[in-house]
């Protein structure tokens, strides 16, 4: 997955593609927040990915948090939109709330994701990036300002 995120990366700067991603905010009272590890960056990361042919930002949301976390989202909730020129691309990211959640198959997708796991809001990951920490200060705070990602 490492060398297709590589060339993939080379494609956008050349290119400057518009692209449509989605991350998810999954807070639990007890467990914390749920976090990811990819296999091909390294940090911490919100669930989440592009949104592909056809599908709405809300549809994209429920499928990589299934492909990526298992998991099955109940109701969403839009927090904040964003744009990103981050590797090239011209990316609008939606921010969900996964407000209800639900043990979905249990499959993760090895390929794309190495680790998944929940933290305490008061024990985040010093590896976490810069932008999901940004994302889950906002989310605590209930205020979405920012508009770049």
């Amino acid at each position: 997955m490492a060398w297709y995120h590589a060339i993939a990366k080379w494609y956008w700067k050349i290119r400057k593609p518009l692209t449509l991603g989605v991350r998810l905010i999954v807070a639990d009272e007890q467990k914390g927040v749920l976090l990811i590890r990819h296999t091909y960056v390294p940090g911490w990361y919100l669930p989440g990915g592009g949104v592909e042919k056809g599908e709405s930002f809300w549809e994209a949301a429920r499928r990589e948090l299934r492909e990526e976390c298992g998991l099955v989202a109940g109701e969403l909730r839009l927090c904040h939109l964003y744009y990103s020129e981050r590797e090239g691309k011209r990316d609008h990211i939606a921010l969900f709330h996964a407000c209800q959640i639900q043990p979905g198959t249990g499959k993760i997708d090895a390929d794309e994701v190495r680790d998944m796991r929940y933290f305490l809001w008061d024990q985040l990951p010093d590896d976490m990036t810069p932008s999901t920490r940004k994302r889950l200060a906002e989310f605590c705070a209930h205020s979405f300002r920012e508009e770049r990602w």
